[in-house]
């Protein structure tokens, strides 16, 4: 994913100023993911009773042993993931668009042209081809649906192309974390991916990227881009628009 000056909301790389009160801030906007799934274990003492049957007394005893200061910058570490996934979100559609403006003044999709835009470069590369505008207004539209649900209450991606936004997202999320050297929870990609997109099957798409051509045997396949915005069930929800 490419980095494109000036892209990062308010925030400037060239900028000495502490991004981090920004997004404390922004978290609170954060309403769609509560902490606890962002990885925050709360005090025994803070729990209902109901809530602390469902922890093992060795856990229990664990979360109580924690001292206030590592309780106080595990929230504050917490805190920081949540602001930084509303702030990315933000930033995604933002570069998404940009990315639809570069395909406008191109004549031909070729794939060195996609591995220089600053999302779509983040989709599986064997595909790249196709990646042209008519797509990118789809996913477009298919992003800004998963990332709605960061304040309306988190919903699974139902197709593929929401779980790739997700990648996409949290893409960005890691290069904001790199810029400003955010004090972030240990391992925390892994966590959100957990949360987000669990028993997803778009991870197949990176892990074979290196093994195959637009020709591929995933041409005949449902991780065939001829698929991705199909929803998964009938019960899975994808905007009109990126059906279509």
């Amino acid at each position: 994913m490419q980095l494109l000056a000036g892209t990062i909301g308010s925030m400037n790389a060239d900028e000495d100023d502490d991004i981090t009160e920004e997004l404390l801030a922004d978290s609170e906007k954060l309403t769609g993911l509560s902490l606890e799934l962002l990885g925050l274990d709360p005090h025994p003492d803070d729990m209902t009773a109901e809530q602390r049957l469902q922890f093992d007394p060795e856990d229990l005893a664990e979360m109580a042993s924690a001292g206030s200061g590592d309780r106080e910058r595990s929230a504050r570490q917490t805190r920081l993931l949540a602001g930084l996934l509303w702030n990315s979100s933000s930033i995604l559609i933002d570069q998404l668009f940009r990315d639809l403006g570069t395909l406008h003044g191109l004549e031909t999709v070729t794939p060195e042209a996609i591995a220089g835009t600053s999302v779509l470069s983040s989709l599986p590369p064997q595909f790249a081809s196709n990646y042209d505008a008519k797509f990118t207004q789809r996913f477009i539209v298919v992003a800004a649906d998963v990332t709605a649900s960061f304040a309306r209450g988190w919903a699974a991606p139902g197709c593929l192309a929401g779980e790739l936004a997700v990648h996409c997202l949290l893409d960005q999320a890691r290069i904001t974390e790199d810029i400003y050297e955010l004090d972030l929870p240990e391992e925390w990609r892994a966590l959100v991916e957990e949360v987000l997109l669990e028993d997803a099957d778009s991870a197949i798409l990176y892990a074979d990227a290196a093994l195959h051509d637009g020709a591929s045997e995933q041409d005949t396949g449902k991780l065939d881009i001829r698929h991705w915005f199909e929803p998964f069930t009938p019960g899975d929800a994808v905007p009109p628009y990126a059906c279509s």
